[in-house]
């Protein structure tokens, strides 16, 4: 892709994922800084170049004043940053981002809530750090993450659904829960979905486009695997990447620990900007930048609202 900028793998993987700074190797050659809520969401790049991103750190783990002064940082070396994190994250911890940001006072600065599961946040804020290194502006990259969750197919495998809330689990699985060896195939992105693996019926439609799959499992495999030995091969993906452990808010967004978690995604950032490039550009109304969708990633103003 002759929009992509190069850089070696071997620098992309350099980079501390908890540094202040941001770009390949921490320089700042990235015009737009990616950053995330922990460090179990920066996956490494299987192939190609992925700017690492920075790490913000919940409010009993980093005082408020080193927060702000790594997001002063990350703007003065990249000039905008974007922070993508799962709209589940702790209130406390939310409030924490809004505050780095009002104590800035910058509109350089987007909060991205996504209604995704940890390990697929992760596959998107990887997308974002390929997407970085293009040409897209920081309204567009922004304003494409509710695009680009969109296409990644996320859910897990699980050992029981008693506390899990994400899709309607009607009471026959909730009491099903209770027997021993029980396992359940979950899907909540882009449409919702519950089957029991080996039970029948338990075909998930996939992607009608190239993917490549990551999973990630709360210990060794055991056993059958429902996502690699059905949901693979049935989705045809291009590649598996494993990552273990699971990311530590998993737990608590499945409801249990005992869970295989999965997200396909397009692989490819040249597929990934075309699909981006295809959508109408607007100016936001309000900060000036340029984005696509119906809202500003940055000031949050409706897109094509009045002033």
């Amino acid at each position: 892709m002759d929009k992509v900028r190069g850089a070696s793998a071997e620098q992309s993987r350099s980079a501390a994922a908890g540094a202040p700074g941001a770009g390949v190797d921490g320089d700042s050659d990235v015009p737009i800084a990616i950053a995330v809520t922990s460090p179990d969401l920066v996956l490494p790049a299987p192939d190609g170049p992925a700017p690492t991103a920075a790490v913000f750190r919940p409010p009993d783990a980093q005082p408020l004043e080193t927060a702000v002064a790594q997001a002063a940082l990350l703007l003065d070396q990249c000039g905008h940053l974007v922070v993508v994190y799962p709209d589940a994250l702790p209130a406390d911890y939310v409030r924490r981002l809004h505050s780095v940001r009002s104590v800035l006072e910058s509109d350089r600065v987007a909060l991205l809530p996504v209604a995704l599961p940890p390990l697929a946040v992760a596959v998107l804020a990887r997308q974002l750090r390929q997407l970085s290194l293009s040409d897209l502006g920081p309204g567009v990259l922004a304003s494409a993450t509710r695009l680009l969750a969109h296409y990644i197919y996320a859910g897990a495998q699980l050992a029981s659904v008693a506390r899990f809330d994400r899709v309607p689990v009607g009471l026959g699985p909730h009491l099903t829960s209770l027997l021993p060896g029980v396992r359940f195939g979950v899907l909540v992105n882009p449409a919702p979905r519950l089957v029991r693996p080996g039970g029948g019926g338990d075909d998930v439609p996939g992607p009608a486009y190239p993917t490549r799959l990551t999973v990630a499992r709360d210990g060794p495999r055991k056993g059958d695997d429902w996502v690699l030995d059905h949901l693979a091969p049935g989705w045809r993906v291009e590649g598996v990447q494993e990552i273990s452990p699971l990311p530590a808010d998993s737990a608590r967004w499945w409801g249990t620990r005992r869970a295989v978690e999965f997200a396909a995604a397009i692989p490819d950032p040249s597929i990934l900007y075309q699909l981006i490039t295809s959508v109408r550009r607007e100016e936001c109304h309000w900060c000036g930048l340029e984005l696509i969708g119906d809202r500003c990633g940055f000031c949050s103003a409706a897109a094509g609202a009045a002033a």
